[in-house]
């Protein structure tokens, strides 16, 4: 994936020099849960943070850029930089052509712990997006454990962080994407009307509504990935494949098999495997935001 060169957003926060929350009393559940969002990246907070926040007592501390970053550090950050401005041209672009104005989202990059307007963020959560503080949030170690336990990996073979011609390049930009598509969901509104209808709903229909919500944002990503592509020129051969692989090894049915052996479909928060590509792919080749409306179309 070509991406060096382009611009970079101001929108970037570096919380990852220290300072970082810090948490106490813990326990076995909240571990737990901590480790199962991580699986599903991209969680939504409402439905993580929630618990987590009933077992964890926060105490903020000042939080600050790195003083001494290395070269991998630094270029992390361009790395992400970059694909977030590339998302704000890219839904800049599609907003206007709607009559709508776009209002960027912020991304924090942080270091194991870090609060936010939804609670205390933990690393083992992996990327997530708060719709309070309009904020995607980051520890870019996580790309390191995703390649190592997932297994996620390009044609290319590399064992460092943000490398131009690593493995994984583009399945890291798609992971930011989807973020960013949970906060064009919030701008659209679709967020709040589907916080507000899972409060009404038994645990299996709120979590069907969640895969719905997971869905979209995936599309979203493969529109974002088509529209800067046509933009940039930036997908080199292998990206789209290293995308559709991750998006397969974070379906609910393949983490519930690899992890415990069963697969409870009641309880998928994301969508399968198959769902997630067909619905990544179907970005990737819609028209206009009405091909993404998963809440209408059959899944």
């Amino acid at each position: 994936m070509e991406w060096k060169g382009r611009r970079e957003s101001d929108n970037v926060e570096d919380r990852r020099g220290g300072g970082a929350v810090k948490t106490g009393g813990i326990s076995i559940v909240g571990l737990v849960v901590a480790f199962v969002a991580w699986k599903f990246f991209g969680a939504d907070p409402q439905q993580t943070y929630q618990v987590t926040k009933q077992l964890t007592t926060q105490q903020q501390s000042h939080q600050q850029a790195i003083q001494h970053p290395t070269s991998e550090q630094q270029e992390a950050k361009q790395f992400v930089s970059t694909i977030l401005a590339d998302t704000e041209d890219t839904w800049t672009t599609i907003f206007k052509q709607q009559g709508w104005q776009y209002t960027p989202a912020k991304l924090v990059l942080y270091r194991q712990s870090t609060s936010t307007a939804c609670g205390a963020g933990q690393s083992a959560m992996g990327p997530f997006y708060c719709s309070s503080d309009k904020s995607v949030y980051l520890d870019t170690d996580f790309f390191v454990e995703m390649r190592q336990q997932l297994g996620i990996s390009g044609e290319k073979n590399s064992t460092q962080l943000s490398r131009q011609d690593q493995a994984g390049d583009f399945a890291m930009a798609y992971v930011i994407a989807h973020e960013v598509g949970h906060h064009v969901q919030n701008l659209l509104g679709i967020s709040e009307k589907v916080y507000a209808q899972r409060q009404q709903m038994s645990q299996k229909q709120a979590n069907q509504l969640s895969v719905r919500q997971e869905l979209q944002a995936d599309c979203f990503a493969g529109i974002w990935a088509k529209y800067n592509n046509q933009r940039t020129h930036f997908l080199q051969q292998g990206d789209v494949e290293e995308a559709m692989d991750a998006a397969e090894k974070i379906g609910d049915d393949y983490l519930q098999k690899r992890s415990s052996g069963q697969i409870v479909p009641d309880s998928f928060t994301h969508g399968t495997s198959q769902q997630r590509i067909k619905w990544f792919d179907r970005g990737l080749n819609a028209q206009d935001l009405s091909a993404c409306d998963t809440f209408q179309h059959p899944l």
